[in-house]
């Protein structure tokens, strides 16, 4: 794995793999541009406030941060293109329907012990506007396949996902808005999503007599007058930060544990994996067992089958995990990663998806249809690719 990575690290270097790498991001280029993309070069530095907000705490940790001289703010080297594309769409307007390509370098700070490159190419594409979302979405998965091919790469393995699915059935039952908000926020990480249920279906402890003094100065709404008589706040939180968190907890404090049940039905569901086909049929199965209405993500999910059908992928046995989401917190419908056969320790070959709800936090009006994808051009050489 390492002497993979190793490898790709220094295909940024050399002379001759610099050169395979233009010529593979030129062939790229050629096949996005005659789609219909127009090309774009978006900045390398981001607001780092708003990468943090859309993309998720745990990029801080791999994002190159810098302070911002005129306004005492942070700036952010990109760490992909899908901010900086969105943004430049917003400028120009929401409420129309285009599609871009780019190509460039972005980066991603790694620990000492990793050899994976901190600097390395993407090309892709990204569309907006586009009401038909099965469509676009088979459109892009295969505008992905098709680059692939054109660099020789007819050999993958595709994995899929849509973490809509599982936010439907958080949605559809009944579960508090604030477990509901932490259980999407926490999909991403599988470990923590495991314990945030394991947490919910047990009774809690009795609070501690401190703990008691706060919930009960919560529910007279005199946390503010209480902490300002016992002395100088310590920390960063102010008075009305601590009072809405102390709020929080009461209302937490008095939410009966979660149903064995509903803890049940989302682990069997997130348990489901297989082709596409055999996917949607046993979410069907499983949630009208439950007495569990999650039909619009599901009616999505075959409709998706069908655009992908039409556009020439198997969709029946396109391989899909309900757990799969990619790293990304902004996805929010259907997503996609694509390996080298074999190669389970090298980094993907390609991915993208769908995150409509990125435009809305962005200062659309509403949700606009947004979805990409990106090929990594040195994965792609290090997998064999010829342009």
């Amino acid at each position: 794995m390492n002497a993979a990575r190793a490898t790709l690290s220094a295909a940024c270097l050399s002379g001759e793999a610099r050169a395979l790498r233009e010529a593979v991001v030129a062939r790229l280029t050629a096949v996005f541009a005659e789609a219909g993309h127009a090309r774009l070069e978006p900045p390398h530095l981001l607001d780092a406030d708003l990468l943090l907000d859309l993309y998720g705490e745990d990029i801080r940790t791999r994002a190159f941060l810098f302070p911002e001289p005129v306004h005492g703010g942070e700036l952010c080297l990109r760490p992909d293109f899908t901010l900086p594309v969105a943004l430049a769409h917003a400028e120009a307007g929401w409420d129309r329907a285009a599609a871009y390509a780019y190509a460039g370098p972005v980066f991603r700070l790694q620990d000492q012990s990793e050899t994976r490159p901190i600097e390395y190419f993407q090309v892709g594409v990204e569309r907006f506007g586009e009401a038909d979302r099965a469509r676009a979405d088979a459109n892009v998965l295969a505008l992905v396949l098709s680059g692939l091919d054109a660099l020789g790469l007819s050999e993958r393995q595709i994995i899929s996902g849509d973490p809509s699915v599982v936010f439907s059935l958080l949605d559809a039952l009944e579960i508090a808005l604030d477990r509901k908000t932490a259980l999407r926020r926490h999909f991403w990480r599988p470990n923590r999503f495991r314990a945030l249920i394991e947490r919910y279906t047990q009774a809690r402890p009795a609070p501690s007599a401190r703990r008691s003094r706060l919930l009960a100065a919560a529910a007279a709404g005199t946390v503010e007058q209480e902490a300002a008589e016992a002395g100088e706040v310590l920390g960063l939180r102010g008075l009305d930060e601590i009072a809405a968190r102390a709020d929080a907890l009461a209302v937490s404090a008095g939410v009966p544990p979660m149903p064995k049940e509903q803890a049940d039905l989302i682990a069997a569901v997130l348990e489901i994996q297989g082709p596409s086909g055999e996917a949607l049929a046993a979410l069907r199965d499983l949630t009208a067992g439950a007495g569990v209405d999650i039909g619009p993500a599901l009616e999505r999910f075959e409709r998706r089958l069908d655009a992908l059908n039409r556009v020439g992928v198997d969709a029946e046995d396109l391989p899909f995990d309900v757990r799969f989401g990619r790293a990304m917190e902004y996805y929010d419908g259907f997503v996609f990663e694509i390996t080298a056969p074999g190669s389970s320790d090298w980094p993907p070959l390609a991915g993208g998806g769908r995150y409509d709800r990125m435009t809305e936090r962005l200062g659309a009006p509403k949700p606009v249809p947004a979805v990409g994808a990106m090929i990594r051009p040195e994965a792609a050489i290090l997998a064999g690719a010829r342009p």
